[in-house]
């Protein structure tokens, strides 16, 4: 039974993936070509992205890679990871089932309104997902928390007590919050998934209002469905998690080392960019990290680079992809931002390039003073290289151009690319050889997108909360009269985000923080793109702060080498990237001149 629903459950979201990427191409021919559309496109593609993004959060779930704060990741090497691993999944499966009664009556509620899709599709169909979903995440919470069936029993507790709980909501009803929410709160900080932590305290807010976890489905299903940009996000990790498999990344590296290979520390150098570019392909350091340490790490020794150099290195190289364009956090950004996505990713540019240059900069410091080996330049070689990267170099500019161009919406640049990276690793390269190969990689996406989406669902029900409650009003109120300077705010505003980077991933803060500190910004001046810039920049650090940066600890597992000695060994690339987030925060123009260069300057 549990193979034949793993099956059913990939299948079905690789269906919707599919979907999401066939109606934009469709688009884009039958515009092109034939001056019309297809009736409803847009609607159907935003209720496959829900469906992508719920089922790929049950497959999240059933793998367990929910994100979590990187407490948990901390805690699961203790001696104490088992006992935090139940409490967790009680608190989690219980609220997920709050969630899931919740979903339930959605569908009853839009069954009985009678409301289409598009084409006589009505929505309760699509809403079925929802319950669904919870459903199965709860499950695999339980069952993932032990390995023993007393233990596992004991988690059951959790759905117990949330399906009483969202039953019986008069039971918060004007009771006070803060033991509910320091409950969850504990449960996250050992390991409990963020969408608990953000969903979990909105509910209880809700409820101790007086209404119905239904309230909080409803939130979620618009979040879901009412934008159409947010099918970019599972449609360009498709595309990255295409690209990263195989052999594409040797042959980047090989690329980028007959290029610059020759110069002092053009290992290093290459190696920081090949990080930067896969990073701004997969949307995570920490999967860069994963995916090409093992590669990387043998090439900078051999070459002659110190073992605490290279760690550091890529320790820190994993995040410098996030500023450029196509990276996820700049998409996720501009959609919760409600800013041009264009305008971002042009924004990114120079901070993207001075972060890499200041990195590469130290590379080429540690190639001169040890001495570390120096190929020549073979124009040869370098046309050979780059003749064999040909198509991976291509991905970039087709995307940029396509958008940039006006040639295509973001929706539509995004299936280009996924489609791009198809054809590439299936038919061109071959490092996809069978149809097998490929549902595997898009699977893992899906995963992904999951883990992201289902963040965004539930969190939208506690940034309405705030917003009723006044809470961003307050903020800048109480900002603007402490804090004159609109540079004391940037000040604050970076060692604010860098602690948020240290312990929480950079979707689930750009989903609850850039709502809190916009309109912040706004009463300072901020441009938005150059508070997007800001934001990404802070949270690119974040993963490099001790003691809880995300990368440090990836790259204490993928390096085997001890959490301590990692930390060490990037302290120096933790410094001179703080000099280059301080340059992008307080010299606009990295970040703006750019968006002027290109017609887009406000």
């Amino acid at each position: 039974m549990r193979p034949t629903l793993v099956k059913l459950e990939n299948s079905v979201a690789l269906l919707a993936m599919a979907g999401i990427i066939a109606l934009p191409l469709a688009e884009i021919v039958l515009r092109k070509w034939f001056a019309t559309g297809i009736p409803g496109a847009a609607p159907f593609a935003q209720h496959l992205t829900m469906w992508v993004g719920m089922l790929g959060a049950a497959i999240a779930a059933r793998d367990g890679k929910l994100l979590s704060l990187a407490t948990g990741e901390f805690l699961a090497h203790s001696k104490s990871a088992h006992f935090a691993k139940v409490v967790a999944a009680v608190i989690g499966a219980g609220a997920t089932t709050i969630f899931a009664v919740g979903a339930v009556n959605l569908v009853k509620l839009d069954r009985a309104d009678g409301a289409e899709i598009a084409a006589g599709v009505p929505v309760w169909v699509a809403d079925l997902v929802l319950p669904f979903a919870f459903i199965m995440i709860a499950a695999r919470l339980v069952w993932n928390a032990s390995t023993s069936w007393l233990w596992r029993g004991v988690t059951v507790l959790g759905p117990i007590a949330g399906y009483w709980l969202a039953t019986h909501p008069e039971l918060l009803d004007g009771q006070p919050v803060w033991p509910a929410l320091g409950i969850i709160i504990g449960a996250s900080l050992l390991g409990a998934p963020i969408f608990v932590l953000l969903g979990g305290a909105a509910a209880v807010l809700f409820m101790a209002q007086g209404s119905k976890p239904t309230v909080l489905m409803i939130t979620a299903y618009q979040e879901l469905t009412g934008s159409a940009g947010l099918a970019t996000i599972p449609l360009f990790t498709l595309a990255g998690y295409l690209l990263a498999e195989g052999k594409s990344s040797e042959r980047l590296l090989r690329m980028f080392r007959a290029l610059v290979g020759w110069m002092p520390g053009g290992t290093a150098v290459a190696s920081a960019a090949l990080c930067a570019f896969f990073t701004l392909l997969t949307g995570g350091s920490g999967v860069t990290i994963l995916a090409l340490g093992g590669l990387l790490l043998p090439a900078l020794l051999k070459d002659g680079y110190r073992e605490r150099f290279s760690i550091g290195m890529l320790t820190s190289a994993g995040s410098l992809g996030l500023l450029f364009p196509m990276s996820l956090p700049l998409i996720l950004y501009a959609i919760i931002a409600n800013i041009a996505m264009e305008d971002l990713f042009i924004g990114g540019l120079l901070p993207g390039a001075l972060m890499l240059a200041m990195l590469a900069a130290y590379g080429i410091r540690e190639g001169l003073k040890f001495g570390a080996a120096r190929p020549p330049f073979v124009p040869s070689e370098a046309a050979a290289a780059l003749w064999s990267a040909k198509w991976e170099i291509g991905l970039p500019i087709v995307v940029i151009t396509a958008l940039l161009g006006g040639y295509a919406t973001p929706v539509e640049s995004a299936a280009l690319a996924a489609l791009y990276s198809f054809i590439m690793q299936r038919f061109v390269h071959r490092d996809l050889p069978t149809t097998g190969d490929v549902v595997r990689v898009a699977a893992d996406s899906v995963g992904l997108v999951g883990g992201v989406l289902v963040i965004l669902a539930v969190a939208v029900g506690l940034t309405n909360y705030m917003v009723n409650a006044q809470v961003p009003d307050a903020l800048i109120a109480w900002t603007t009269s402490h804090v004159e300077s609109p540079l004391m705010f940037l000040l604050a505003l970076n060692a604010f985000l860098l602690v948020v980077g240290m312990i929480m991933d950079i979707f689930s803060a750009i989903v609850v923080v850039v709502p809190l500190i916009s309109g912040v910004a706004a009463a300072y001046g901020i441009h938005p793109v150059h508070l997007g810039i800001i934001f990404v920049a802070n949270l690119e650090l974040g993963y490099l702060t001790p003691p809880l940066g995300l990368n440090l600890l990836l790259a204490s597992v993928r390096f085997k080498r001890p959490a301590l000695d990692v930390m060490r060994a990037a302290m120096p690339m933790l410094i001179i990237l703080t000099i280059g987030v301080l340059l992008i925060t307080y010299i606009p123009w990295l970040t703006l001149a750019p968006l002027e260069w290109f017609g887009r300057g406000q």
